[in-house]
């Protein structure tokens, strides 16, 4: 393979690697022994791959990428180190958001629908295998996300094939919204997810915060699980754009720029950086209006309107939607008026159908883990050039 050497390090190009979908989002996975050791030297590389920064139309034409922030993704995945092992962690991942139309490399935070593909990954690698002579019909492969150091558990269905345990994502198990046809499910648990960015899984210590936009005060709740969130109720959203329409135009300039007020200053009291653009995210929430869903969630991704709802946001909404005093807590209330369970999951609605979330919290009120079903799918596997 042809090498050539950019600040001071000599790196493979073209790089192996393997385009895979997980979830709504696809992503570029690649073997972290590939890349060099000093994560500050990635920048180039990734924006060769993903065509960044595209400032003539946003497309991203010249690489990987697809002009939409669920398609400019990365994974770097390693086999467990000793340690990591000892605590038996199988492989460990660093999620990368590449911007489209800038040169933003963003490591901040973690994809929960990538994170569906990453130990399909790693074992395709071979940084974790399984004993072929018992196969079970699933595997979990645990995780380490290096973002916000947090485990993750994945399990999906296996089969024995050339002597060894193989991931097997084509039955037809499933379906997800926003995704044709039916998969093999993949299950995620998020372990302990609370703080993933802060430290707290409320940042201010509060439930529901205000913040000041448009000369005006608008309530919030300030979320930190699986990744942190700003989340704000349509009906608060309206009320402050002085809409004529009962129905917000979220793709209007007004509209954005109002997004972008509320989650810079949702950031700045949840202690984050406001200028890094995915994270924290916002979301707007409204009532369930119709018997398949408890809430309904349009999400912002680095400053566009996700087509579905980018999966740490709704893990983040349904760890929310169970915390006492929160938004989501108050507009889900119907679901829990005779009929609440504590294991009971929270029916999402988003711009592409419905997700499914659960959490499950300990007695002292600790958030034990949040858990989703994604798919996913293998598409390509075997070099690119940056």
């Amino acid at each position: 393979m042809k090498k050539r050497v950019c600040r001071r390090f000599t790196t493979l190009n073209p790089i192996p690697a393997t385009f895979l979908r997980g979830g709504t989002s696809k992503g570029v996975f690649l073997n972290k022994a590939h890349l060099p050791e000093d994560q500050a030297q990635w920048a180039p590389i990734f924006l060769g791959m993903m065509g960044s920064p595209d400032t003539a139309n946003g497309l991203q034409i010249n690489g990987m990428g697809g002009g939409i922030s669920s398609l400019s993704k990365i994974c770097v995945v390693g086999p467990a180190s000793a340690e990591q092992k000892a605590q038996d962690i199988d492989a460990e991942y660093t999620f990368v958001q590449v911007g489209i139309r800038d040169t933003t490399i963003d490591l901040s935070g973690n994809c929960g629908n990538l994170s569906s593909m990453v130990g399909v990954f790693a074992m395709d690698e071979g940084f974790c295998t399984r004993n072929p002579s018992a196969p079970s019909r699933t595997t979990t492969i645990r995780l380490l996300n290096t973002n916000t150091n947090k485990t993750i558990d994945t399990t999906f269905p296996v089969i024995v094939a050339g002597g060894s345990v193989q991931p097997k994502l084509d039955l037809p198990q499933t379906t997800m919204a926003g995704v044709p046809g039916r998969a093999s499910q993949i299950t995620l648990e998020f372990i302990s997810p609370a703080g993933a960015c802060t430290g707290k899984l409320l940042p201010t210590g509060k439930p529901v915060d205000s913040v000041n936009a448009h000369d005006q005060q608008i309530p919030v709740s300030l979320v930190d699980a699986t990744n942190p969130t700003v989340f704000v109720t349509y009906a608060d959203l309206s009320r402050v754009l002085r809409s004529v329409s009962p129905l917000v135009d979220f793709s209007a300039p007004d509209s954005r720029e109002l997004m972008e007020s509320i989650r810079r200053a949702g950031a700045v009291k949840m202690g984050l950086d406001p200028n890094t653009q995915a994270q924290p995210k916002i979301a707007v929430l409204s009532p369930s209006c119709g018997s398949d869903h408890d809430i309904g969630v349009h999400a912002f991704s680095m400053g566009v309107l996700h087509k579905a709802v980018p999966m740490t946001v709704g893990l983040c909404l349904g760890v929310a939607a169970k915390v006492e005093g929160t938004l989501a807590w108050d507009l889900t209330e119907p679901m829990r008026l005779g009929k609440a369970r504590e294991g009971e999951l929270v029916r999402i609605k988003h711009p592409s159908g419905v997700v499914e979330v659960g959490a499950d919290f300990g007695a002292n009120g600790e958030v034990v883990k949040a858990k989703v079903v994604r798919t996913g799918r293998r598409i390509m596997k075997g070099v690119v050039w940056w």
